[in-house]
């Protein structure tokens, strides 16, 4: 790889806000903000709005829309075209 085309890689923390979680990992992603990691070291951290912790669909807490009767209803106000 030529050194002077690709981003910074290295590691970082991802913090969910909502699930209070967070995990190490490597990314080209960097912050101003830092955080003591359980290793000891400081790492920037990113805060991340949601993660597979609170994520409706990982969490079994996903609705199941009633497409159906969203169509019925529909054609019931406006009637059927054609």
């Amino acid at each position: 790889m030529r050194q002077s085309i690709h981003p910074a890689y290295g590691l970082v923390v991802f913090r969910d806000r909502a699930a209070d979680y967070a995990f190490l990992t490597r990314s080209t992603m960097t912050s101003e903000k830092t955080v003591e990691w359980e290793d000891g070291n400081t790492y920037p951290v990113v805060d991340v709005e949601i993660s597979n912790v609170s994520h409706p669909f990982h969490t079994g807490t996903a609705r199941v829309l009633d497409t159906a009767g969203r169509v019925e209803r529909f054609e019931r106000r406006y009637g059927k075209m054609g």
